[in-house]
């Protein structure tokens, strides 16, 4: 059985569909996609329907990564569906955490920020690249590129 992975930001058009893209793009590259299931959403549903930002997706397919997954917002049936639920930041990691309505419920463990699997950086959170310039969509593929193959490599050994 695949193991399933949600990827979680704020609107779900420029980091969680980032680290989707990045996510598929290594498994492919490593082929391990029949072992995973991946998947991303937001914690607001401004963007539900809509492809990630032409911006994130020009500054990923720079880089060969075709990111096409449309935006939806997470639900409490996620929270059991997938196996890990990585957040870009605490803001979002606290509004997945309020969808669980038993916090002795072990989905608890599930929720992890996406930069604890990093290997070179020490930063805690992906920054939200929304309002800024370019730079902010290379910086947030070059630390999803980092802490995504940091998390392959967990859950492969």
């Amino acid at each position: 059985m695949a193991t399933k992975i949600l990827f979680v930001c704020l609107g779900n058009i420029c980091r969680s569909p980032a680290a989707e893209g990045v996510f598929k793009q290594k498994i492919k590259e490593r082929d391990l996609e029949k072992l995973f299931a991946v998947d991303s959403a937001g914690t607001g549903s401004w963007h539900v329907g809509n492809l990630a930002d032409p911006r994130m997706r020009e500054t990923a397919l720079s880089r060969g990564i075709e990111l096409t997954s449309r935006s939806r917002k997470i639900e409490e049936c996620d929270l059991y569906e997938f196996d890990y639920i990585l957040v870009m930041d605490n803001d979002n990691f606290d509004a997945v955490k309020s969808l669980i309505k038993d916090h002795r419920n072990p989905v608890n463990s599930k929720i992890k920020l996406i930069l604890s699997y990093s290997k070179n950086s020490k930063l805690e959170e992906v920054p939200d690249p929304y309002y800024g310039g370019q730079h902010g969509f290379d910086k947030v593929l070059d630390l999803l590129d980092d802490a995504i193959d940091g998390l392959i490599d967990s859950l492969i050994d």
